[in-house]
């Protein structure tokens, strides 16, 4: 088994690298604590030049092309300076994804160029409500058809970008006697789009440079053909997408977690207790060692399922089993770095306190991990 990059996806994550390195490290701190959204819309601006907007859209329509394994080891170094601006491409990207696999050739010329090329800072996607999250075939918002139009009512909560979006991707129930899950559709909704409201960002615990609001669509009037893919067969879409965000999470996490093991590395190979530097202790040798093997591992786990996505194999289960692997073992990873610098990991002088923060909703968010485990065990004893 060959697991060397090709060259392509080598340049793109020494690109991606160097441009967190360089552009989103100084100003991760300051997004943290300011949730401004202009600095948000620069990082993403300057990603959309550079190509990162589109890592898996064809090129006729703007995108880089370069397929999912590209985008996983983009996303992991974005994500090991700035999470709030990586779970911002992750999620923009899933939205170029979904227009791409089911929309049509008009839809796919009107939003894919606006989404690679940065006219759009992202796009959104909104399934979740407040009563629909680990079972969003429970969802409430409704979609009518009235003359020449589709009329949204309902709310989605836990929307990332919601507030400098361009476009939404949302999920409505289209046949409300159809069984549950078999009669919601796909739209393609402008953000501008009247009878749409934004609400306020929710108070995060992390990723707070990242925005997460509330969308509510009042007699919200968009036209016919902003159905996406065929009416009443939304679901599944929502179940494929899914998979495939799964695998953005898990890379995020991969990113956050080896940020956070290397700053700690290097802490205790400077910090002295007992006349001798931390690192000469075997205990804390041990410990470092053991979430590095883990990460490692949740980090082959994450390529698989990138790779077989890339080759149109499979991947539901793999994409679950990698989300799992990389977010729980990345958040004990982090709790174990800020552990290893004492009570400087609790300060906000350093970045550990940061890095706990934003790993830590990796293991709600595109499933919790509780769902993946479900998910995994569906797949193991259906055959």
């Amino acid at each position: 088994m060959n697991f060397d990059l090709t060259e392509e996806q080598a340049m793109i994550q020494q690109t991606a690298r160097q441009f967190a390195e360089g552009v989103l490290a100084p100003k991760a701190a300051e997004l943290d604590q300011t949730a401004d959204p202009e600095i948000l819309k620069s990082h993403l601006s300057q990603l959309a030049e550079l190509g990162f907007m589109g890592l898996n859209i064809d090129a006729e329509y703007g995108g880089t092309q370069a397929g999912t394994v590209a985008f996983s080891l983009a996303i992991t170094e974005l994500a090991r300076a700035c999470a709030s601006t990586a779970v911002s491409v992750s999620v923009s990207n899933m939205v170029a994804e979904v227009i791409q696999a089911i929309g049509s050739e008009q839809q796919k010329q009107q939003y894919l160029p606006r989404l690679c090329s940065g006219e759009y800072y992202g796009g959104s996607f909104c399934l979740t409500e407040t009563e629909a999250g680990s079972d969003p075939a429970a969802m409430k918002t409704r979609a009518v058809r009235d003359g020449d139009s589709w009329v949204l009512n309902g709310s989605k909560v836990w929307i990332s970008t919601a507030a400098i979006a361009g476009v939404y991707v949302v999920w409505a129930v289209t046949d409300p006697d159809a069984p549950k899950g078999k009669g919601i559709s796909c739209f393609l909704v402008p953000a501008n789009s009247p009878g749409i409201e934004v609400g306020k960002p929710e108070q995060k615990m992390g990723q707070k440079g990242s925005g997460t609001h509330e969308v509510v669509f009042k007699d919200c009037r968009v036209p016919l053909d902003a159905l996406m893919g065929e009416e009443n067969q939304g679901f599944k879409i929502a179940v494929v997408e899914l998979a495939g965000g799964r695998i953005g999470i898990a890379s995020l996490a991969l990113g956050v977690a080896g940020a956070a093991l290397d700053y700690a590395r290097d802490y205790v190979k400077e910090r002295k207790q007992f006349g001798k530097a931390l690192a000469e202790f075997q205990g804390l040798q041990w410990m470092l060692a053991e979430h590095y093997t883990e990460m490692e591992a949740a980090r082959l786990l994450t390529l698989q399922a990138a790779a077989l996505k890339e080759a149109g194999l499979p991947f539901a289960q793999q994409a679950s089993m990698a989300k799992l692997m990389a977010t729980e073992k990345g958040n004990r990873a982090c709790y174990a770095a800020l552990q290893l610098l004492g009570a400087n990991g609790y300060m906000k002088d350093y970045p550990l306190e940061r890095f706990a923060r934003d790993i830590r909703v990796t293991s709600i968010y595109e499933g919790t991990s509780e769902i993946q485990k479900v998910i995994i065990a569906r797949h193991l004893f259906s055959n």
